[in-house]
């Protein structure tokens, strides 16, 4: 049994949607529940496929777990392993997160390597080397990352770039490791201070978040807490790429516009008339767009999660847009799905050349990984006919009732199930 979505295209969205939590943010702060010596309920989690295995990790490591209406509750007093289950491990990405954490449990921690969309390389040689200068053994051995420490202390850890990941893990590694960590070249994203406020809401000592350098002094005991998880950044670019895309006029709530400033100063380059105040963003569009260039770069410059939908929409602009991806090389794959929709685009090394063309048409493509199935939803909406995309699960990984979203503000798209391998 497959399931596929099926569009009907060229229909202007209308009305208005909520941001659900960040799918980032709660996939890194979940485990970091498992620190504390008491229960922590978590407001605010999307309710997507990559949260349910991290709730099912939980679950293995003998956590007690509640999750219903979007609040997680975690009892984390009776974990006992700290060897996660391959089957579990290798559903997702943000399964190496628990490392650090049994590591500061058990002084110990065996987590097969991880998994996700295959979106290019994304070693994890940062993350061991934040490890081990806290003083752990860290290697890999037979596709799992095997943590040992007898005791943890904290030191300046330079990160070669500033990776998501390993600054996620070097915090969750400082904050059981005894005196002062510094992280330098840290990353920035949104997720990242979310994820510093929570363990600071714990009894955590995290500063400097959202900078270069997050400084955290560690080894003392953390308490649950009550906690709501940020909205996701990259569902609310989504969405207000989607809405500019059938030329609609959509306002997004339970926002925070700020972290949104690189794409919306695309989309009013673009001819996308953009306003904003503290928790909502509205966005209007007249279908008509200018082609613009785009390169990624970590936060606050323009995010790689987005590239896929934003190229989407540049498929259909006025005139040559070039669009480079400077951090996961394999991220144009889903470039060949939209030929087949008559887009005209072609890569070059590490960019892509889109030239505008008058419409798109629908067909049968599939999604290659979680943003490009985003960027396939985006063109069906915009094409002429009807659209089907395969691969529904990799975009219910990371976006919550995503086509009843859609639906709501107008959309005709649809979730069908399969009695084939056609998908």
């Amino acid at each position: 049994m497959k399931e596929k979505l099926r569009i009907s295209g060229g229909v202007r969205l209308e009305g208005e949607i909520s941001v659900s939590g960040g799918k980032n943010a709660a996939l890194a702060i979940i485990p970091a529940a498992l620190l504390a010596d008491s229960p922590s309920t978590i407001e605010n989690i999307p309710n997507i496929n990559d949260v349910r295995v991290v709730i099912e990790m939980l679950k293995w490591l003998g956590a007690t777990v509640d999750f219903r209406d979007n609040t997680l509750w975690v009892d984390p007093r009776n974990v006992d392993k700290y060897d996660p289950p391959y089957e579990l491990a290798t559903r997702m990405r943000a399964s190496y997160y628990f490392a650090p954490v049994l590591l500061g449990l058990f002084r110990r921690a065996e987590v097969p390597l991880p998994g996700g969309c295959d979106i290019g390389a994304r070693p994890i040689d940062q993350t061991i080397k934040g490890m081990a200068t806290l003083g752990a053994d860290v290697q890999t051995l037979g596709g799992i990352l095997i943590a040992k420490a007898d005791t943890m202390t904290g030191a300046d850890i330079f990160l070669d770039m500033p990776s998501v990941g390993a600054t996620v893990n070097s915090m969750l590694t400082a904050v059981s490791a005894n005196g002062t960590t510094l992280i330098h070249n840290a990353a920035k994203e949104p997720h990242i201070v979310d994820l510093a406020n929570f363990l600071s809401s714990m009894g955590a000592s995290v500063k400097g978040a959202g900078t270069d350098v997050i400084r955290i002094r560690g080894g003392r005991p953390l308490h649950g807490t009550n906690y709501t998880v940020v909205p996701d950044q990259i569902e609310t670019g989504t969405l207000m790429i989607a809405a500019a895309a059938t030329g609609g006029d959509v306002l997004i709530t339970d926002a925070i516009p700020v972290h949104m400033e690189a794409l919306s100063a695309k989309l009013l380059e673009m001819g996308v008339n953009i306003t904003s105040d503290d928790d909502w963003i509205r966005v209007r569009s007249n279908g008509r767009f200018r082609a613009v260039n785009v390169k990624t770069q970590g936060y606050p410059g323009f995010p790689t999660d987005l590239q896929q939908p934003l190229s989407a929409l540049l498929t259909v602009a006025n005139g040559n847009s070039i669009v480079t991806e400077t951090i996961f090389e394999s991220r144009f794959r889903f470039l060949d799905e939209l030929r087949k929709m008559g887009a005209n685009v072609r890569v070059i090394e590490s960019s892509a050349i889109i030239t505008g063309v008058d419409h798109l048409v629908g067909s049968r493509v599939n999604a290659t990984d979680l943003r490009a199935g985003a960027a396939m939803v985006i063109a069906g909406l915009m094409a002429e006919g009807v659209t089907e995309i395969g691969g529904v699960g990799y975009i219910l990984r990371g976006y919550e009732r995503f086509d009843e979203k859609l639906r709501s503000l107008g959309a005709g798209i649809e979730k069908v199930t399969l009695n084939t391998d056609a998908y």
